[in-house]
């Protein structure tokens, strides 16, 4: 019998999920395991993997779709007939953009939605190279330099400095010749993604379907989370800033960098940091099975990194990938981690939650208050172990933290758990 497919929960407080792109097409033969579609989050890219054999059908979502969470977006049919085409973008007419080959706004992070243009370093009409620089671009992360791509000459541009532009919305389009009347127009001169004019070229890449200044999450639907870029959320906290103040004057999520200006100009009263009211979970294990486990997997597996596997065994509680830091004697690592024994890897992202392992110290009880993200402390507890999470009401909601914190005491408890 057919097998749904839908947009799966991938975070705590997940409603939505963005479809990047398809992996497979109406009518593709697919196995357990094959990878079906890319999904994005306000934390990350993930690819969806087949829950069954059979034949893509009834696609019913295209890529750039934000997807409810739980939604049927496809099926795996039995067969392959009565298949239904996946639906295709049907861009805005342009009949008045010189013909040539576009450029779009690159992806540059993995959960970047969009690029801030910085400046362009060419001007209409000027001729290019392919390798020559034709624009600067600013993520969460870094500025970035981006290449024509093309040799011609520049006759469109579809953005302006300073605009925040969706990935893969064309922003340039680079003609053969020179053109007679080159184009500069707003990233915001159509509601409609900029189309690829009569390109037949291969590297036109297909756009992401933007978001426009009115999708941006209102006050109340944010579901009690901050949606802010990791970069934000750094300054923010370098600066005494509290992002709240941003929820309070009505100022629409999700806030990246740009926002720190609004925050900063908030009455002084306002913009200066708070505490913000936590919350304390704690678990007690009769015993500590980690300690062996640790010992276990350097000598029979090769596994001498304790924190990636203190990490690796907090991504096994939330059945995802997240990036956890782990801080031991005063150290702080963050890894990218995932259920899979072993697989935690370094990482630059800003963390999601934070593991502070303090077993080997003389600190017994811990009440230190919400911090940036969720934080489980490890402490002895006589010849067990002590967990405690704290958070703030803002970062976790009861049953999450209450499962959370469960299955984490259960695999430090009994770590083969994570094996299985």
């Amino acid at each position: 019998m057919p097998l749904d497919v839908i947009m799966p929960a991938l975070g705590m407080a997940q409603d939505t999920g963005l479809i990047v792109a398809w992996h497979k097409q109406p009518g593709d033969a697919v196995k357990e395991g094959d990878i079906l579609f890319e999904v994005e989050t306000d934390k990350a890219t993930m690819e969806v993997e087949a829950q069954g054999a059979g034949f893509l059908a009834d696609v019913t979502v295209e890529a750039g779709t934000e997807v409810p969470v739980g939604n049927v977006i496809a099926r795996i049919s039995d067969s392959a007939t009565n298949i239904t085409p996946t639906p295709q973008n049907k861009p805005a007419v342009t009949k008045d953009l010189p013909e040539g080959k576009p450029v779009i706004m690159p992806t540059l992070g993995m959960a970047q939605d969009t690029g801030l243009l910085v400046a362009w370093q060419k001007k209409p009409g000027d001729a290019v190279k392919a390798d020559d620089v034709l624009f600067e671009v600013e993520t969460d992360k870094s500025t970035v330099e981006v290449n024509a791509g093309f040799d011609g000459f520049v006759a469109a541009f579809l953005a302006e400095a300073g605009e925040d532009v969706p990935v893969g919305q064309t922003i340039a389009i680079i003609s053969a010749s020179a053109p007679a009347n080159p184009v500069s127009r707003s990233a915001a001169w159509s509601p409609a993604p900029a189309a690829a004019p009569k390109a037949t070229d291969a590297a036109a890449m297909p756009a992401k379907a933007p978001k426009p200044a009115s999708a941006r999450v209102p006050v109340s639907a944010a579901g009690g989370r901050i949606l802010a870029s990791p970069k934000l959320r750094r300054l923010a906290r370098e600066q005494g800033l509290d992002l709240s103040y941003l929820i309070q004057a009505g100022h629409p999520q999700p806030y990246h960098v740009k926002d720190l200006a609004v925050l900063k100009a908030l009455p002084a009263q306002q913009a200066k940091g708070t505490v913000q009211v936590a919350r304390r979970l704690t678990a007690d294990l009769a015993i500590d099975g980690f300690i062996e486990f640790s010992s276990w997997a350097a000598k029979h597996a090769d596994l001498r990194d304790t924190p990636a596997l203190l990490a690796g065994l907090c991504a096994a509680s939330l059945g995802r990938e997240v990036v956890v830091a782990v801080e031991t004697f005063g150290e702080s690592r963050a890894y990218a981690a995932t259920a899979q024994l072993g697989a935690a890897a370094p990482s630059d992202e800003a963390p999601a939650l934070r593991i502070r392992d303090l077993r080997f110290t003389p600190i017994s009880t811990v009440y230190l208050g919400a911090e940036d993200v969720p934080t489980l402390t490890l402490t002895r507890s006589g010849g067990g172990l002590s967990i405690t999470l704290e958070y703030a009401g803002a970062q976790l909601d009861a049953p999450d933290a209450i499962t959370l914190l469960s299955n984490f005491a259960g695999r430090m408890e009994q770590p083969l758990r994570h094996l299985l």
